[in-house]
């Protein structure tokens, strides 16, 4: 028995790929981008032409049939440049075509899947709201079956959900109460609401301290009708398809985390080595280097404990306490090489004219996103003591 630490051939040339096209088509537009708080339809639809989207998807639905490590890849090196176009391709695989590619039916997998894998239209999972958002349990958002019209009626809202509200965006996973457990819970259970349903208001969230260049919006139920057809699983499978979901997005979150991370690194050293300070280059002054080598060995640690959790999913192995711990540590980890990395940059980090400024705003998101760092710690503490 062995580990096996070496890319494959077809690893490399992907990960070299979605480098290439994030440092040539995304890197000179992101400050603008940022800057102006503008999702590009532009972007979106280059990734999707170039296959990001439906990364695990098989081909039959028209995704792309990879892997889970390749997904995790592509969105670290398009965090490397840009958090927000990372978001942009993280959501929409994982909570988006992967919420019909695990739970749809034959008829719902045909109908949106070839869109959401080729880029020409966004999927996004609505689950928070604004008194509940790690507490789940608190949801508002309501929905009841009407038997006379053989319709799903949704009344409430939902807040902070990533690709709701750009041109591309196709429709919502909305997760509704549905009514209470024999033992007196809550049992919710999700629904596809395509975004031209009647009762669907849409309000772009501005003013945004992170992933400006994401899309993000407020969305209001009132009376929204859809048809039967349009559940998702089974009523009641509300919490497992979160809690499945979740997993899964928590291994897309850490990709973000340790790309950032890198991307900081990455942005530091380049100053290091060209900056002079008392007759030196920045690097050759120990605190400095002291600064590089603990960012250094952090990421790799993450990168190691990142792919771990995603070899497990992909080898159909329990995997819910390393992506946890992989998200966690990764966001961490994000936040630590951020703070360093302006540090090295002193006062011009400051300023946004270097793009080190929008690393250290972007690495705030991830400590919250997919459970806050606190909830995670719950979550791993539960693992650790029932083992």
């Amino acid at each position: 028995m062995a580990y096996e630490f070496q890319e494959t051939e077809e690893m490399t040339l992907l990960r070299d790929t979605v480098r290439k096209f994030a440092r040539e088509q995304i890197a000179p537009k992101a400050r603008e981008l940022d800057e102006t708080e503008t999702f590009s339809v532009e972007i979106t639809k280059a990734m999707g032409e170039l296959g990001l989207f439906g990364m695990f998807v098989p081909t039959e639905y028209g995704g792309q049939g990879l892997d889970h490590l390749s997904f995790v890849t592509v969105v670290e090196e398009l965090a490397r440049i840009d958090a927000s176009q990372a978001a942009v391709v993280a959501v929409n695989n994982s909570l988006g075509s992967g919420a019909f590619y695990y739970f749809g039916t034959e008829e719902q997998k045909r109908k949106y899947l070839p869109d959401l894998c080729s880029g020409n239209g966004l999927w996004s999972f609505g689950l928070s709201e604004a008194e509940a958002g790690c507490d789940a349990q608190a949801s508002k958002t309501t929905a009841y079956f009407d038997n006379g019209t053989n319709e799903w009626v949704i009344n409430g809202s939902k807040m902070w959900i990533t690709n709701s509200c750009t041109p591309l965006s196709l429709g919502i996973t909305v997760q509704a109460v549905t009514g209470r457990t024999p033992d007196g819970r809550v049992e919710t259970s999700c629904f596809l609401v395509p975004t031209n349903t009647k009762g669907l208001t849409i309000k772009p969230m501005k003013g945004k301290l992170m992933w400006r260049a994401s899309d993000t919006g407020e969305l209001y139920f009132k009376d929204l009708r859809i048809p039967a057809k349009n559940i998702l699983g089974d009523k009641g499978m509300g919490f497992k398809i979160m809690m499945q979901m979740l997993d899964g997005g928590r291994l897309s979150i850490g990709a973000m985390g340790l790309g950032l991370a890198q991307g900081a690194f990455d942005l530091a050293l380049e100053y290091a080595k060209d900056r002079v300070t008392f007759g030196k280059k920045l690097y050759e002054h120990q605190v400095i280097s002291f600064k590089l080598a603990d960012m250094a060995m952090r990421i790799e640690a993450a990168r190691n404990l990142l792919y771990k959790a995603t070899w497990l999913r992909q080898n159909n192995k329990p995997y819910g306490k390393e992506a946890a711990m992989a998200k966690l540590y990764c966001a961490e980890t994000a936040e630590f090489c951020a703070r360093e990395g302006q540090q090295i940059f002193g006062a011009y980090g400051l300023m946004k004219e270097y793009d080190i400024e929008r690393f250290y705003r972007d690495a705030t998101l991830l400590r919250i996103g997919e459970g806050t760092n606190e909830i995670l710690r719950i979550v791993i503490g539960k693992h650790v003591c029932r083992s």
